[in-house]
């Protein structure tokens, strides 16, 4: 008797846990009557029920499906090679056009060239004089002579808006080149150049989804504004809007905005345009047009 009490006040002397339910369904997942009934199962000699079964149907369908997701996979690596040498056939032909259209574009420097040496040799020196004078006036001569280089530089990206200032993005917009330009002939400009483009009174400065294009043709970053002009350009520029602007925007997107005196500047001809509406003059002489220098429709930010 006494050794019973001895155990019982052991028994109460241990410290037993309840497992919750929680612990108790990863331990024992089925439920105890999945169990009950394969017990029964044996007692009776019945042979335990398998896991799952295969009908013939349904292998055929199995082995089906396997052949058409087989049958996609290699269609699908196949198309992909396909697309792949088709991109980089089409990158190439891009490469191929590009150089094709630098070469004639320094065949038709070369033929206006001698175009104007020509023309030159067949005018008398004054008249020569008048049209060199109306060629680089209009962008279509080449020009030398000292000036202003405006460079913007896209900005890194995410820095849109550091200050806090609705500036907009920190990568060089259209409109900024079109506000630096239009500033530019306000300021007593020349001649411009957006990265070596000659800009004349019919240039257009335009985006295409990502890219920059100036009289249809694209230029990238970073951007260099060309300008021939007074000397007093450039202080005049620094106290335009779009200077100011732009400052104010590279301050706050960490974008790259800068200007420089340049001293014996080059700047190229245009091409010749496509007057569509145009007709020769009946007389030959050409009167001085007046106004103000061209420029670009502009835009800002």
């Amino acid at each position: 008797m006494s050794e019973r009490v001895g155990d019982d006040e052991e028994r109460r002397g241990v410290r037993t846990f309840t497992p919750d339910f929680l612990t108790e369904l990863f331990r024992n997942p089925l439920d105890p009557g999945y169990a009950d009934a394969a017990q029964a199962r044996e007692r009776r000699g019945g042979s335990p029920r398998p896991g799952w079964t295969v009908s013939p149907v349904s292998l055929v369908l199995i082995v089906l499906l396997g052949f058409l997701c087989a049958v996609a996979y290699r269609q699908t690596t196949a198309e992909e090679s396909g697309r792949a040498q088709a991109r980089s056939g089409l990158v190439a032909q891009i490469k191929q056009r590009q150089a094709d259209t630098d070469a004639m574009s320094a065949r038709a420097d070369q033929l206006r060239d001698e175009v104007n040496r020509q023309r030159e040799a067949a005018l008398s020196g004054l008249q020569a004089s008048r049209l060199r004078n109306l060629a680089a006036s209009t962008g279509l001569g080449r020009v030398r002579g000292d000036g202003v280089v405006v460079r913007l530089e896209d900005g890194p990206s995410g820095q849109d808006g550091l200050g806090g200032a609705n500036v907009g993005p920190s990568q060089v917009l259209y409109s900024d080149l079109q506000g630096v330009a239009n500033d530019l002939w306000g300021a007593g400009a020349e001649a411009i150049a957006i990265n070596g483009q000659r800009l004349t009174a019919t240039s257009t400065i335009r985006n295409a989804g990502q890219a920059i294009l100036v009289d249809f043709r694209p230029v990238t970053g970073p951007y260099e504004v060309s300008a021939i002009g007074p000397r007093s350009m450039r202080e005049r520029y620094e106290a335009s809007r779009s200077a100011l602007t732009m400052r104010k925007v590279a301050q706050d997107t960490g974008l790259s905005f800068g200007v420089r005196g340049v001293d014996d500047l080059t700047l190229p001809a245009a091409p010749e345009p496509r007057l569509r509406y145009a007709e020769p003059a009946v007389s030959p002489s050409v009167s001085p047009s007046g106004g103000g220098s061209p420029s670009p429709s502009g835009g800002g930010r």
